[in-house]
């Protein structure tokens, strides 16, 4: 579900930032594209896929906005590297790195998952906070501030049986995320973190472990008190707050968005 395309303003809570979002290209990442672009920030939309990174940066211009599509994996170094190069030679500096690329495993007993499966999961959820902090912190440093917006889970607080590896690697997004606050504050460099719930997205049936029916969906609703699931403007609107300036006291924190699941 992608926001509605409207012109961004002149000027907005995110005016001239830049930010770059992984995963861009769906889900979460598309909307918080769309939203970061209706508050005037210059947007790079990051992606495995091209094509819908291509898509996604095509519309924020169609709609007004400045973007630049980058297709990489956030599990290499060297494009991680490039990423931050092409943003700098685009646009001069980056303001927000939003490491919101994830994956899953599907809903099923830990002993299932292969260890090659175990492995991809870490590399993707955990090892590209490591490289988004190896590029970017640098560049944060000698523009004297930036912010890290961390995408984790629910899982991370109120872990969900049969998902025991993934939970693990939401775990240490938060952790690292609480890690590269207090480390990184003397160079004004903040570090927040967003813990959504079981969301309409992609990844939706995988955390299932089955088919969306309407008997699955009200097994996952009957534990989240507001009852819905959590919408990808949900988490944009959270990742907003936080990119916006006038967090800038904020650090270190770890935002349920989650229908008060994890009360």
């Amino acid at each position: 579900m992608s926001s509605p395309r409207t012109n961004p303003p002149s000027s907005g809570r995110l005016h001239s930032l830049v930010a770059i979002i992984t995963g861009g290209g769906s889900g979460f990442g598309e909307t918080i594209a769309h939203t970061f672009c209706r508050e005037g920030a210059r947007v790079v939309v990051a992606d495995r896929n091209a094509e819908a990174a291509d898509r996604v940066a095509h519309a924020l211009r169609s709609a007004g906005g400045e973007a630049l599509a980058v297709t990489m994996d956030v599990t290499v170094s060297a494009d991680f590297a490039r990423l931050v190069a092409e943003t700098l030679t685009r646009f001069g500096r980056i303001d927000v790195m939003v490491n919101n690329a994830g994956i899953s495993h599907s809903n099923q007993p830990m002993l299932s998952v292969s260890e090659a499966e175990f492995d991809r999961l870490y590399q993707v959820n955990v090892k590209s906070i490591y490289l988004s902090a190896t590029h970017c912190v640098p560049v944060f440093r000698r523009q004297g501030g930036g912010s890290f917006i961390n995408i984790g889970s629910t899982a991370a607080v109120r872990p969900r049986p049969g998902l025991s590896w993934y939970n693990g690697t939401k775990g240490a997004v938060v952790l690292l995320t609480k890690s590269l606050a207090v480390e990184l504050a003397p160079d004004q460099i903040r570090a927040n973190c967003i813990n959504p719930a079981i969301a309409e997205t992609p990844l939706l049936t995988t955390f299932m472990g089955t088919a969306d029916t309407p008997e699955n969906r009200a097994r996952f609703l009957a534990s989240i008190p507001l009852g819905r699931l959590c919408q990808p403007s949900d988490v944009a609107n959270a990742a907003l707050f936080f990119a916006d300036p006038a967090s800038a006291f904020v650090t270190g924190s770890c935002l349920e968005v989650d229908g008060g699941r994890c009360i």
